[in-house]
């Protein structure tokens, strides 16, 4: 399986702090035996977020691309919002069992508008911005997700 990550903050686009996120998702996917192809990095912008998942879907080939930032209540969080514009179909689920689960760790989980849905053959996950949260909600998914994709392919409907 192929993933692609993309973190979304003006912070670390501007050099201001550095991105922890992107690296702990790529360890953690890589640890579970996904590769990672792509790890990008685009300032709360909606039509930069919006190209750059169009190209990690239809040009990269990513089976699975996952955001992190930009899915809070802040007037430049967008990432959602940009999200919705290039899915062709909404997976509700993923975001939902992501802040059930997380809730009890981290009540401000309820906070979250992360969505996830499929663009082509392509999986796109918003996860939230903090390492900690991201690592949460990758501990709900990823029992599953090998299992999203092959259905995405046309195949574990048994």
């Amino acid at each position: 399986m192929k993933a692609a990550i993309l973190t979304i903050s003006d912070r670390c686009a501007r050099g201001e702090m550095d991105d922890l996120t992107g690296p702990l998702i790529s360890d953690t996917l890589t640890g579970a035996g996904l590769a990672v192809v792509d790890l990008g990095l685009v300032p709360d912008e909606r039509d930069r977020i919006e190209a750059e998942l169009v190209r990690l879907a239809d040009q990269v080939g990513a089976d699975v691309v996952f955001t992190n930032g930009g899915t809070g209540l802040g007037p430049r969080d967008v990432t959602p919002e940009a999200t919705a514009a290039v899915v062709d179909r909404p997976v509700p689920g993923i975001p939902e069992a992501m802040r059930v689960g997380s809730l009890p760790q981290t009540p401000t989980a309820m906070l979250s508008r992360g969505l996830a849905g499929i663009r082509g053959r392509a999986l796109i996950v918003n996860l939230p911005g903090s390492p900690r949260a991201a690592r949460e909600c990758l501990d709900t998914l990823l029992p599953v997700l090998g299992h999203a994709v092959e259905m995405m392919a046309g195949g574990g409907h048994e």
